[in-house]
């Protein structure tokens, strides 16, 4: 199962952060390749993303653990969904600690299990995970002026 952690220190508080990951409606200002979301119904939602093709890709996840303004967890919904053939199981979990008054260090740590034959690709597939938590840290430092 590969397991991928990335790490960055955002130049904002805490709780300012938390506001922004805790609510699924601000992924797209963060989030890679979120175009929006949609059905939040308490801890759970729907990510829509855009193939390179232009096609709808709609993802669903729900909040498995939270514990505000330091840790959430939650898992994307892989069964019945275009992920099912690659993915058995797969979650992130977002970290904030803080780093001085003004400035939060922010880790991603995603979990994967793989299915057929995508356990051979776990490279590529390990490769693709840091790039997405990268890409997400420099989200939120982005919308956070950094």
């Amino acid at each position: 199962m590969p397991r991928i952690s990335r790490a960055r220190t955002i130049p904002a508080p805490r709780d300012e952060i938390w506001e922004v990951v805790r609510d699924p409606y601000h992924l797209p200002r963060w989030w890679p390749r979120v175009e929006r979301v949609e059905e939040v119904e308490g801890a759970a939602w729907t990510k829509v993303m855009f193939s390179s093709r232009g096609r709808a890709v709609r993802s669903d996840f729900s909040r498995v653990e939270t514990e505000a303004p330091r840790r959430m967890l939650w898992r994307q919904e892989v069964d019945e969904s275009p992920f099912e053939r690659l993915l058995s199981e797969s979650t992130i979990e977002l970290v904030l600690e803080p780093d001085g008054d003004e400035r939060t260090r922010v880790r991603l740590t995603a979990d994967q299990s793989l299915r057929g034959k995508t356990r051979f690709g776990g490279m590529m597939v390990r490769r693709a995970t840091r790039r997405t938590l990268d890409e997400a840290l420099r989200g939120l430092q982005r919308a956070f002026g950094g």
